[in-house]
């Protein structure tokens, strides 16, 4: 019997001139990037918390605290790999569900790059991934282009458990 866990990310940073925009470890051409401690990349900020909740770890902010100056401007595809490291040898990631909310910059011709990113820094077949971009028709924070917010469901396996040894 194989057990499956499901974990929801979310996350959102607003936008800032001379700072370069970051998503998913892809860079994207815009005026701004997005404010926050690290790079920002608000895309594997969401996808982090999407795996640390499906294996039951926490949170981001619980493993790399804005307050620690460690992480000040630190690449999020570091943290990603941390977070990898936490659940090596216990799941396997079986896919990657992305939402990226933006007004501007359009994020539609950088889709493959970034699914080809995630691909290579979490391991796993392109066809695992998706990676969709969506506005939200001038609502909202993100209509304004006040700042970016992405969703991550990410799904993991868990190994090397017999579930029925484990009842008994």
């Amino acid at each position: 019997m194989v057990e499956v866990r499901i974990g929801l990310g979310y996350d959102v940073h607003k936008f800032e001139k001379g700072r370069k925009l970051i998503l998913g470890g892809v860079e994207i051409l815009h005026d701004k990037g997005l404010a926050g401690h690290s790079d920002a990349d608000v895309l594997i900020h969401a996808l982090i918390d999407a795996i640390l909740g499906a294996a039951g770890l926490g949170d981001i902010g619980e493993h790399f605290p804005d307050t620690d100056m460690n992480y000040k401007n630190i690449d999020s595809k570091i943290l990603l790999g941390k977070v990898l490291k936490f659940i090596e040898g216990q799941f396997k990631i079986n896919n990657v569900d992305c939402t990226i909310v933006a007004q501007k910059p359009n994020l539609s011709p950088y889709k493959e790059q970034i699914k080809a990113k995630l691909s290579e820094l979490l391991k796993i077949d392109k066809e695992r991934i998706n990676v969709k971009a969506k506005t939200e028709e001038g609502l909202g924070f993100t209509g304004r282009q006040e700042g970016i917010k992405a969703y991550v469901v990410v799904s993991l396996e868990e190994l090397g458990i017999d579930r029925e040894k484990a009842v008994k």
